[in-house]
């Protein structure tokens, strides 16, 4: 936990966020709080003694607080005993970014490098259903995660995994010179767009759980009919909208991974191998990133049950060769 010491008593102070808070009573009859709070490095459990709403103020989950008190064990794990307690105002400059597990990018700048990819389309009906799409939809890209577990399950995920495969795509189509470069882009970044609705998601940017119409129907079927509404709204033709819907709904690849069908054209084949890679790579980083060097993440149920070997060759926040 990210705490600073206040004094040589053992006493520290910090920011953190609510995860989940109680209200309780103790043996003795006193009522009090019990905790879980959080930041990006991991969780405590945190005790207010002796609460009163009116002398201490009253929380709930996904508030950032600030907190002082002492740190001490209980049956083998930390404990903060708050001393004191307040919810964060401006002048704190702290931002839930800080506390939550977040996309390695700028959710601004991701989703506009999104924008200025399809703006810059000579196809005008595609142009016009991505722009469109994403203009729409923009206050939840910049907060949604990409799952609700597994990969990109992180605040502003779904725009992480989305512009990697698009920039993925862009490679791929200077090796592939015949592959219809627009179709692919738009089918990249609009392939997920409907775990806009898959998910219930709470302010941190992090799925508490599936909606009903995502345990229903699931993403790439709501994709699809998202799509053939757009497309008859903005008089997009169904030539053109019929493509964008295989390639979401295509997209898992097999049947046994929820693909509605298989890919059918080389631009929907295409996608569905990205989306598989970039879904990977992911999850191996995230399962090699928390072992210690020269050794092997547990298994991984999602990858094959496999485990995997941190080499250490390379600095896997940044890219950076370590020898």
């Amino acid at each position: 936990m990210n705490f600073t010491p206040v004094d040589n008593s053992g006493r520290v102070d910090g920011y953190l966020l609510v995860k989940s808070v109680e209200q309780k009573t103790s043996s003795k009859g006193d009522t009090y709080l019990d905790f879980t709070l959080g930041d990006a490095d991991g969780e405590i459990n945190g005790k207010l003694w002796r609460y009163d709403a009116l002398e201490h103020g009253e929380y709930k989950a996904n508030d950032i607080i600030k907190v002082r008190g002492t740190v001490s064990q209980y049956n083998g794990a930390d404990q903060l005993r708050i001393e004191r307690i307040r919810i964060t105002n401006e002048a704190d400059n702290v931002h839930i970014e800080d506390f939550v597990r977040s996309a390695d990018y700028s959710s601004e700048q991701m989703f506009d490098e999104l924008m200025n990819i399809a703006e810059s389309f000579k196809d005008e009906e595609l142009k016009l259903l991505v722009t469109t799409i994403l203009s729409d939809n923009r206050l939840k890209l910049l907060y949604w995660p990409a799952a609700y577990h597994l990969h990109h399950a992180v605040r502003g995920g779904l725009l992480m995994h989305t512009l990697s495969i698009v920039r993925l795509a862009q490679a791929v189509c200077g090796i592939y010179t015949f592959v219809d470069k627009e179709l692919l882009i738009a089918g990249a970044t609009l392939h997920d767009i409907s775990k806009l609705d898959e998910f219930v998601v709470s302010e941190t940017g992090l799925a508490e759980s599936y909606s009903v119409e995502g345990n229903l129907l699931g993403h790439l079927a709501m994709g699809a009919s998202k799509i053939d509404a757009y497309a008859k709204k903005l008089g997009i033709s169904e030539k053109t909208a019929i493509l964008v819907e295989h390639m979401i709904l295509s997209h898992h690849g097999e049947p046994e991974f929820g693909a509605a069908v298989r890919p059918m054209f080389i631009e929907a084949e295409l996608l569905s191998e990205l989306d598989l890679m970039d879904s990977r790579v992911y999850e191996m980083r995230d399962a090699v990133s928390s072992v210690s060097p020269q050794d092997f993440s547990q298994r991984i149920w999602a990858l094959d049950n496999r485990k995997f070997f941190n080499h250490t060759r390379i600095d896997l926040n940044n890219g950076t060769k370590l020898f």
